[in-house]
């Protein structure tokens, strides 16, 4: 059903994503309270965000594809009620054990949510109506990721942990009831689920997210990882009905705005993490100004992804996306040239506003590359693969740079060297989307 107004469907669509997104974030400020709650050592706090990211990962192309063949809002509805048991049980958690598994649990429940959440804004809307829904969505992504950084640090330094997660199950049955109401329902196909390319693909992509985020031997875990994607890739060149159409990657916008994505969000999430960081360790901040002192990268972006749309009559989807990342790019650029030890105002306010005017342009606009030129019947498959490199990049990333750094004990110069690492990141991300540009021509 193609909607002549945004109406209900949209913030419906929206909210639920940003509550994904929301809820993931929060965990960056809220670790420390955590671990002090239910007595954690530091390999079973990396659990509490491991244990999502792998079940998040692993199940996400699964999920884009489960929508396609079950029909997108039994899907949805499905994925909010276990992203909200999830969230419940994890505010009820009693101990370290508890915790992780409930965190596997959510998950399991944002894997089927986020591709679904894209697939059904596809379905929803049509032309122009289509193009600006993905920019408010692509927009949500990135207001979901740093809102979190500041929200989270209000829960942690004036209520309990428990209740960011506490919260998203009114929040989840509201949208339950409102999908049940206004959302049409969308018919199954006739497909079928590959599920020789589902497992393939779930334990390989576990794998590489393992090897990265925490196995005890990395280099084994990840060639075991590699060799299971490239059986899954043979396995989808032989299906009838694959899981992931590789003829998603013949596209060279869409192949092009994967890569860009994925070294785009391997560049910000590690921004994301290391600047509190650095904030407290340097500046002495307390988690809550830190938190707050994220409000020169997040205003900026709301703001300016708020234009998007308005852009979109006079400028093209991949001029913006250019304009978006070549900011960013610049905004890294100054805080690596500035330094931390030159103070907050110089070497992270400033480059904030740049980098969130970049962020606010650049985040929605590779959502509808992502997505471009796609048929009904792969839409959940593309959204899958948008979702699934976003949450992989987003992994890889910030694993290189914590690697790469590592050695370095001293707080100032481990930082500075992770802002050159995150610029050279931004640096693949734009040569990416100039990419996309030649394609055009």
């Amino acid at each position: 059903m193609k909607q002549a107004r945004f109406g209900i469907v949209l913030p419906i669509i929206l909210i639920s994503y940003f509550m994904i997104l929301l809820d993931n974030s929060i965990v960056f400020t809220s670790t420390v309270k955590m671990a002090a709650d239910l007595s954690l050592d530091a390999p079973t706090l990396s659990w509490v965000t491991n244990a999502y990211a792998l079940t998040f990962g692993g199940l996400l192309l699964l999920g884009g594809r489960a929508g396609d063949v079950f029909g997108r809002r039994k899907v949805f509805l499905v994925g909010l009620v276990i992203f909200s048991i999830g969230s419940l049980l994890v505010g009820l958690s009693v101990n370290g054990a508890m915790l992780i598994a409930m965190r596997a649990l959510q998950g399991t429940g944002s894997a089927i949510l986020a591709p679904t959440t894209l697939a059904l804004l596809m379905d929803s809307y049509n032309g122009v109506m289509r193009t600006h829904a993905i920019v408010y969505y692509g927009a949500t992504g990135g207001l979901g990721a740093s809102f979190g950084l500041v929200i989270g640090g209000l829960i942690a330094s004036y209520l309990s942990w428990r209740i960011g997660f506490l919260l998203n199950v009114p929040i989840g049955i509201l949208m339950a009831i409102l999908t049940i109401k206004f959302v049409p329902k969308s018919e199954p196909s006739n497909g079928k689920i590959d599920w020789l390319g589902a497992i393939l693909s779930v334990l390989g992509i576990v794998a590489i997210i393992y090897s990265i985020n925490g196995a005890t031997y990395p280099v084994p875990t990840l060639v075991i990882g590699v060799v299971l994607m490239l059986a899954f890739i043979w396995q989808e060149q032989r299906a009838v009905e694959p899981l992931m159409p590789l003829k998603l990657f013949k596209d060279r916008e869409r192949s092009s705005a994967y890569l860009a994505r994925f070294f785009f969000l391997g560049a910000m999430i590690s921004y994301f993490f290391l600047t509190p960081q650095a904030m407290q360790n340097v500046y002495h901040f307390t988690p809550l100004l830190a938190a707050l002192g994220f409000l020169p990268e997040t205003v900026p972006q709301f703001i300016f992804a708020t234009l998007v749309s308005r852009l979109n009559a006079r400028f093209s989807n991949t001029q913006i996306m250019i304009a978006g990342t070549l900011i960013t790019t610049i905004g890294l650029l100054m805080a690596a040239i500035m330094k931390v030890q030159s103070g907050y105002l110089l070497a992270i306010a400033i480059p904030m506003v740049i980098i969130g005017i970049g962020q606010g342009f650049a985040l929605s606009t590779l959502t509808v590359s992502g997505v471009a030129n796609t048929d009904p019947e792969i839409a959940g498959s593309a959204s899958g693969v948008v979702n699934t490199v976003h949450q992989i990049g987003s992994s890889a990333g910030l694993s290189v740079i914590t690697m790469l750094t590592a050695s370095i004990n001293n707080p100032v110069i481990s930082y500075n060297h992770s802002l050159m690492i995150m610029f050279a990141f931004m640096v693949v991300a734009l040569l990416s989307t100039i990419n996309i540009a030649f394609t055009k021509k």
